[in-house]
């Protein structure tokens, strides 16, 4: 009998009140809370806080950018629920034709 190695995950879902932005199984995920720093693994003891401006480091591989949000981690399911840092994503719609920004000065110019 062939030994593997037994990878032990837990739910992580996170999102806006606007839309999920991740969810599946994990093995880790890091947060920066209002008192410092720490990393859930499966099986982590409850867990109720407070998330600043940084990123969600899922796996030690994926990064989700944050300004704020609250974490809940209770049997092995972890909800995270953000204000999402704004940054381009194609399913949000379009760019109002009102601004337009340009390289020259940087400053946003009404059409």
């Amino acid at each position: 009998m062939a030994k593997g190695r037994f990878v032990s995950t837990f739910k992580l879902s996170v999102m806006t009140p606007e839309a999920l932005l991740y969810q599946n199984e994990v093995e880790s995920v890091f947060f920066t809370g209002d008192t410092g720093e720490y990393e859930l693994m499966p099986y982590h003891y409850p867990v109720l806080g407070v998330l600043v401006e940084g990123n969600i480091i899922v796996n030690w591989r994926e990064a989700i950018p944050i300004k704020f949000g609250l974490i809940k981690f209770f049997a092995n399911d972890c909800v995270v629920l953000v204000e999402e840092i704004e940054r381009f994503r194609p399913d949000r719609g379009k760019k109002k034709d009102e601004d337009i920004i340009t390289d020259s000065d940087d400053a946003v110019h009404h059409v």
